[in-house]
């Protein structure tokens, strides 16, 4: 345990060193306040709308933006250790392959933790002082529910960058691949479905179709934030399958936590066989 902190310690100190910690923090914090005061601005009001309206409109921005970073922060956890030549000198410490992967996941997973935290939370306790007839209670659970989902979203394309970095040997290509998955789940994913839905021309078995929508993170983690609202009306598109889901919200948070953690497993395995 002791070299899987001290692995998580070094990637947090580069994190800082880097400036990536701050840049993410800014940018959440920024993006979070500008969607509170002026996510309405469209209905012709500015100012703070409502508690649900505004963790709706984070979600819908954090599909797009949260498995980009997190893509971004972890590419090259592997392959960059090997282009670089550090992958030999590090394995040639008192070190298994397992604990430097758990351990570059932990400082990975961290470092998007804390920035979510720090950026989403400055922004809650900025709405909680300037807006005088907000509800606290139900701000922080909102925003703690938020965040939380927000983190564990992250933790999934974070594994799933590892198991390409483990399996390709050149950092263009990790990126290349990286930057293919994010299309894939946050803009090709849904589209696909539909057309599969649209082909079967209603073959497909009706109690299958909500359950692929657990075939995809972002699915999850939209669906966490609406029906956390008890929005299942307002969901549109492939998300209505969502309101067909006999496992509830309890399901939905289980489905998060296995996103990250088979991709975890998976980059595990393939790490242990590769050849360094």
């Amino acid at each position: 345990m002791n070299s899987i902190w001290t692995i998580a310690r070094k990637e947090l100190a580069d994190s800082f060193r880097n400036r990536w910690l701050i840049a993410i923090s800014l940018v959440f914090a920024i993006l979070a306040l500008g969607i509170a005061w002026f996510g309405a601005a469209a209905s012709g009001t500015v100012g703070y709308a409502s508690t649900p309206a505004t963790i709706a409109s984070l979600a819908s921005l954090g599909i797009f933006l949260i498995p980009l970073i997190a893509l971004l922060l972890a590419y090259d956890a592997i392959v960059g250790e090997e282009e670089g030549g550090t992958l030999l000198l590090l394995m040639t410490y008192p070190l298994s392959r397992g604990q430097l992967l758990f351990g570059k996941f932990l400082g990975h997973g961290l470092t998007l933790a804390l920035a979510t935290l720090i950026g989403f939370g400055v922004a809650g306790v900025a709405i909680a002082l300037l807006v005088d007839d907000v509800a606290i209670g139900t701000l922080a659970a909102a925003l703690f529910r938020f965040i939380l989902s927000t983190v564990l979203l992250g933790w999934g394309f974070i594994a799933l960058a590892y198991v390409i970095s483990v399996r390709v040997s050149e950092k263009p290509l990790a990126a290349g691949l990286a930057l293919a998955i994010w299309f894939f789940f946050v803009l090709i994913f849904d589209l696909m479905l539909l057309g599969i839905l649209v082909a079967s021309e209603g073959k497909l078995n009706p109690d299958l179709l909500p359950w692929l929508l657990l075939l995809n993170p972002t699915d999850i983690y939209r669906l966490l934030n609406i029906v956390a609202f008890e929005g299942g009306a307002q969901l549109t598109g492939v998300l209505s399958l969502g309101s067909d889901l006999p496992m509830g919200p309890a399901g939905l948070w289980a489905a998060l936590v296995v996103w990250f953690v088979v991709p975890l497993a998976g980059a595990w395995a393939l790490f242990r066989n590769r050849r360094i």
